[in-house]
């Protein structure tokens, strides 16, 4: 997919300025919304909110469920990470648009394949997604809305996530060169 008419391909932003920008909008998340970013909660707040809907005795039986929905069914939209993931998905659109970069795609290396790469893909997020529920929060929970209330456990996840990424990139970087 592409946008309406072919663009040229624009640089990336330069990542410094980037991370002040993204320190920008977790700022602005803490003073007008009174909470960090993450994505977990609104995965779970879908689930719930599905789980209330289809079988409500059932969802109100699980703590998990219960937390997301504790008066039975309600409005998926009235969560404020809901709202966080469309703009993440909406800003994502937009910005791949504008820097002509919009299109279907697979990113791999050349030694993998589609089918090989997608498997890998969903399978590390599976993985990641335990992960977060068993963290209670996700990568950019604990790590952006963790990290920025000095939150001990969260700076100990920095640094086991930094340590264990330069630990893992030569075992993966020849897949993509």
């Amino acid at each position: 997919m592409t946008g309406p008419s072919p663009r040229q391909e624009r640089p990336y932003l330069d990542p410094y300025l980037a991370g002040i920008g993204l320190g920008l909008v977790l700022l602005a998340a803490f003073v007008f919304v009174g909470r960090g970013l993450g994505a977990s909660g609104a995965f779970a707040s879908v689930v719930a909110s599905g789980a209330s809907l289809v079988a409500p005795e059932h969802a109100a039986s699980i703590p998990a469920y219960a937390a997301y929905a504790p008066e039975g069914p309600r409005s998926l939209f009235d969560e404020w990470l809901v709202w966080e993931m469309i703009g993440v998905f909406a800003g994502g659109a937009l910005s791949a648009w504008l820097a002509g970069r919009f299109r279907r795609t697979i990113e791999r290396g050349p030694r993998v394949t589609d089918r090989a790469r997608l498997a890998l893909a969903f399978g590390g997020g599976a993985i990641m997604g335990v992960g977060a529920k068993l963290a209670r929060g996700c990568t950019s929970g604990q790590a952006l809305s963790g990290g920025a209330v000095l939150s001990v456990g969260s700076w100990l996840f920095i640094v086991g996530a930094f340590g264990a990424a330069y630990l893992a990139a030569p075992l993966f970087r020849r897949e993509w060169t």
